[in-house]
């Protein structure tokens, strides 16, 4: 392969690849799509292993366009497969980061990365094919260049298929994700213990994205609320004695995501907020009790709402679940009826095993504040296995100086 990334005559080492190439041909096969053209940096990232280009880590724009990596994959084809990245990429290129044969790193605008795509479609004869692209992460130059060089090509969104293909983690998917559950829980357990009246949401807020990075993540970000308040965004608004503290933070390791939500005190909780936890906890806990390998995936709400319904919190409670992984709010999609907005096309498919699950129950009380527990559930072959199930309970906030 030379500097320009011709093609080369290697082949690909199917034991060695990061994702089952198999499944992902009957996946296109499903769908009708013959090659697949991707260019968000999440499916860039599972397809190639967990790899993000460092330089871009934290943007996209750099002159007068963009960043846009892409992979070119060809339905049975895997030794046709083919990547374009940054110029600057040749280094990670020589540090044998890519599986593909073909590896181009000279693009250096979104246009130039989808005129190379062309070219490579057009080089493995598959020009009038249908072709899958990522519709939300296509830049509209990009699509136009794609459509202009490959005129006889149908294309189609590959959103679907490429959800179904992350849906089930593997072993080493699974355990960074409860390695990042965990983590920023204890970040949680940190932050929460040594703030306390004075103190500021703001201040909380940056203390987590410290202690969340000190434990190798990524900070993403977090939600937090402090006393009757409902306004879960960081400010100036100073912790009081007594205040409740809804904490929920999003932390990225090594490309998983970590998503729970915890609750805090500054003080003791009475009575009432101790029992508003618990059946919120309650809530939580029914939901887990069907989900295994083989349950529908919509029967997750059918406890869960039963129990909210005859609940006095029902009026100012909402329920929700949804998968979670390398995004949030990925397969399997459980509902059409959640706050965040998409098809529920999973719910009357059967779980499988190795599937991950955020569940989340949320109350707006009128007086006592917001209060969430939100946690992740792991689907297994007989039931399910909680990541970072600690601190689930009343956190103790620092006491007055």
């Amino acid at each position: 392969m030379d500097v320009a990334g011709a093609t080369s005559d290697r082949a690909v080492n199917r034991r060695n690849l990061p994702f089952d190439a198999d499944h992902l041909d009957r996946l296109m096969d499903e769908a009708g799509l013959d090659v697949l053209v991707l260019t968000s940096k999440h499916n860039v990232q599972y397809l190639l292993g967990g790899y993000r280009f460092f330089f871009f880590d934290g943007m996209d724009a750099i002159g007068v366009s963009r960043y846009l990596p892409v992979i070119v994959y060809a339905k049975g084809r895997l030794d046709d497969s083919g990547y374009i990245g940054n110029a600057m990429e040749s280094y990670e290129r020589d540090l044998g980061k890519f599986w593909m044969p073909s590896v181009q790193t000279k693009s250096w605008s979104s246009q130039t990365s989808a005129q190379l795509a062309a070219d490579h479609i057009r080089q493995l004869g598959l020009a009038g094919k249908r072709i899958g692209v990522e519709m939300a992460f296509l830049p509209a130059d990009a699509y136009l260049a794609l459509q202009a060089a490959l005129p006889d090509a149908t294309f189609d969104d590959a959103l679907v298929p490429l959800e179904r293909l992350r849906a089930i983690k593997t072993p080493k998917e699974l355990t960074l994700l409860r390695e990042a559950s965990e983590k920023v829980v204890e970040a949680m357990m940190v932050v929460i213990s040594t703030h306390g009246p004075g103190d500021t949401k703001r201040q909380m807020v940056e203390a987590l994205k410290r202690e969340e990075v000190a434990r190798g993540m990524t900070f993403e970000y977090c939600l937090i609320t402090a006393g009757a308040s409902h306004n879960r965004a960081p400010s100036d608004q100073a912790l009081r004695e007594g205040d409740v503290l809804s904490v929920d933070s999003g932390g990225n390791y090594k490309g998983y995501i970590g998503d729970v939500c915890r609750m805090g005190i500054l003080g003791e909780p009475d009575t009432e907020l101790v029992d508003l936890l618990g059946e919120i906890d309650a809530i939580q806990m029914a939901a887990r009790k069907p989900i295994k390998a083989g349950a529908r995936g919509g029967d997750i709400f059918d406890p869960a709402l039963a129990l909210l319904e005859r609940s006095k919190i029902s009026s100012f409670t909402h329920f929700t679940a949804h998968g979670m992984g390398i995004i949030s709010h990925e397969a399997p999609r459980l509902t059409s009826t959640g706050f965040v907005p998409y098809p529920g096309y999973d719910e009357d498919r059967p779980l499988q095993t190795g599937m991950v699950i955020s569940i989340e129950t949320t109350m707006l009380h009128p007086s006592r504040g917001y209060i969430k527990l939100e946690d992740t559930v792991a689907v297994t072959d007989s039931g399910w296995v909680g990541f970072g199930d600690g601190g689930r309970g009343w956190n103790r906030g620092r006491s007055p100086r």
